[in-house]
C-alpha cells in the first residue's frame, strides 16, 4: 500500500484534498468516486524529491509536446487574427465524448488526456493536451478551457463553469451537445439553401464576361460595314464590349479596390451594423435569416438559463454568438436593461426583434418561472418556419433569377438582330 495525495471536487462542485492509502493511482480513483468526488489530481506522497522531480519532468515533458512546443517548428502558434475557429462537428464530437465519459464515471484528468491522445484535429488536441496539464495542476475546467477561445467559445466555457460549480457537469455537457447539434443543422439547412442562388448568380456574371469579351466583338466588324445608324441596345453592347477588351485591367483594379475599400469600411462597427440590419431585409431570404438567428438566440438563452448563468450574464453571452452585429447590439441593449431594473418582457418588445407570439411566451415565462422551456418552445417555431421557408426557397428564387436571365437574354438578342432587321428593310427598299 502506498499513499497519495489527492485534490478532486465534491457533489456540490468544491475543491477538496487529502490523503488516501491504496495500490495504486486507478484505486485512489475508484475509491474518490464511489465516495462522491471526482479527481482532478492524484500524486504519490513516498519518494519525496524523486517523485517531485519525476513529476515536474513529466510536466515539462508535457508542455514541449503540446501548444507551447516551438522549437520543432510543428507547435509555432499563428497571431490570434490569423487562427480559425475549430470545425463545429468536432466541437461537437468532443462535448459528446466528455458526456458520455463523465457519465460512466470516469476522472476528468483521465478523460481529458485520453480524447488528446485520440483528437483528430490537431488544434482540438493541443488545446486538450493544455487542459490535461492546467488540470493536474489543480485548476478548474472552465477556467482552462477560456485560455482558448478559438477552440472553446465563450457558450461552453459558461455552461462548463457553471456545471462545474453545482455539480451538473453531466447535464451541462449534454446541453451543450443538443444546443451545437442544432446549431450545425441549421448552418447545413441554410448552406443547402443558398448554393442555388449563389451558383446562378456566378454563372450569369461569367457568361456576362463571355459574351462581351469573346461573342459581341465578332459583331462589331460586320456592324461597321452595314453603313446605317446602329440602334441604342446595339451602341450600348458595342462600347461595353469595347470597354471590357481595352480596360480588363482597369475593371481588376475597380474590382480590387471595390472589394478592399468593403472589407475597410466592414471593419467599423457602426457599418457592419448596418450590413447586417440591410441582410435582414434581403428579398426573398431575409426573413429566413432573421428568424433562423432568432431560433438560435431563443435556443441558446434557454441554455443558458436552464443551466444556470445569470439572467444579464446569459443574455452577453447570447449576443456574442449571434453571427449578426444588428441583433448582437440589440441583445445587448436588452442586457443593459435589465441592468437598470426593467422586466425581460419589456426590454424584448423595445427590442423590436420578436413576433407577438414570443413575447406573450416570454411574458407566461416570467410570471410563471418556466422561462427557459418556454424559450425552447420559440426556438421550435422559429425551426419549423425556418425549415418551410427553406423547402420552399427555390420556389421563391427561381422567378427572380429567370427574370434576370430573360433581360439579359432580351438585351442581347435586340443588340444583335435589330441593325440586321434595319439593313433588310434597307435592302429590300433599294430593290
Amino acid at each position: 500500500m502506498a499513499n497519495f495525495r489527492y485534490q478532486g471536487r465534491n457533489r456540490a462542485g468544491k475543491q477538496v484534498s487529502g490523503n488516501i492509502a491504496a495500490a495504486s493511482e486507478s484505486a485512489v480513483a475508484d475509491q474518490l468516486l464511489s465516495s462522491g468526488i471526482t479527481p482532478l489530481r492524484i500524486l504519490p506522497t513516498t519518494g519525496g524529491r524523486n517523485v517531485a522531480s519525476k513529476s515536474a519532468a513529466n510536466l515539462g515533458g508535457r508542455k514541449q509536446g503540446g501548444i507551447k512546443k516551438t522549437e520543432s517548428g510543428a507547435g509555432i502558434a499563428l497571431p490570434d487574427f490569423l487562427q480559425r475557429p475549430i470545425p463545429l462537428p468536432d466541437l461537437i464530437m468532443f462535448i459528446r465524448q466528455m458526456y458520455s465519459l463523465t457519465k460512466a464515471g470516469i476522472s476528468m484528468l483521465r478523460a481529458v488526456e485520453g480524447l488528446a491522445e485520440n483528437a483528430t484535429n490537431k488544434k482540438l488536441g493541443a488545446a486538450l493536451k493544455d487542459l490535461a496539464e492546467q488540470l493536474e495542476r489543480g485548476r478548474g475546467l472552465s477556467t482552462a478551457m477560456a485560455e482558448h477561445p478559438k477552440v472553446f467559445p465563450r457558450v461552453v466555457v459558461a455552461v462548463v463553469h457553471v456545471g462545474e460549480n453545482t455539480g451538473r457537469l453531466e447535464q451541462s455537457f449534454a446541453q451543450l451537445a443538443q444546443y451545437l447539434e442544432g446549431e450545425l443543422d441549421t448552418r447545413k439547412r441554410i448552406q443547402a439553401a443558398s448554393r442555388y442562388p449563389i451558383f446562378v448568380s456566378i454563372f450569369l456574371l461569367v457568361a456576362v464576361v463571355v459574351l462581351n469579351i469573346f461573342v459581341i466583338p465578332q459583331f462589331t466588324s460586320m456592324f461597321s460595314n452595314f453603313g446605317v445608324e446602329l440602334p441604342l441596345i446595339t451602341r450600348m453592347l458595342l462600347a461595353s464590349s469595347s470597354f471590357f477588351v481595352n480596360y480588363t485591367w482597369l475593371l481588376v483594379l475597380g474590382l480590387a479596390l471595390a472589394i478592399t475599400a468593403v472589407v475597410q469600411w466592414l471593419k467599423k462597427p457602426e457599418a457592419r451594423e448596418r450590413w447586417d440590419g440591410w441582410k435582414l431585409r434581403m428579398p426573398a431570404v431575409g426573413d429566413i435569416v432573421e428568424r433562423s438567428l432568432l431560433a438560435r438566440f431563443c435556443r441558446s438563452f434557454s441554455v443558458m438559463l436552464n443551466s444556470g448563468v445569470p439572467l444579464t450574464q446569459a443574455l452577453g453571452l447570447v449576443s456574442e454568438t449571434l453571427d449578426n452585429r444588428y441583433m448582437s447590439v440589440r441583445v445587448a441593449d436588452m442586457r443593459k436593461g435589465i441592468e437598470r431594473g426593467e422586466t425581460l418582457l419589456r426590454v424584448s418588445r423595445n427590442s423590436g426583434l420578436f413576433t407577438p407570439l414570443v413575447l406573450q411566451m416570454v411574458s407566461v415565462g416570467e410570471e410563471t418561472g418556466s422561462l427557459d422551456d418556454l424559450l425552447v418552445e420559440a426556438a421550435e417555431y422559429y425551426e419549423r418556419e425556418v425549415d418551410y421557408d427553406l423547402k420552399n426557397i427555390t420556389a421563391r428564387i427561381e422567378p427572380i433569377m429567370i427574370s434576370i436571365v430573360a433581360v439579359m437574354v432580351l438585351f442581347l438578342a435586340l443588340g444583335i438582330f435589330l441593325p440586321m432587321w434595319e439593313m433588310m428593310s434597307a435592302y429590300s427598299g433599294g430593290m
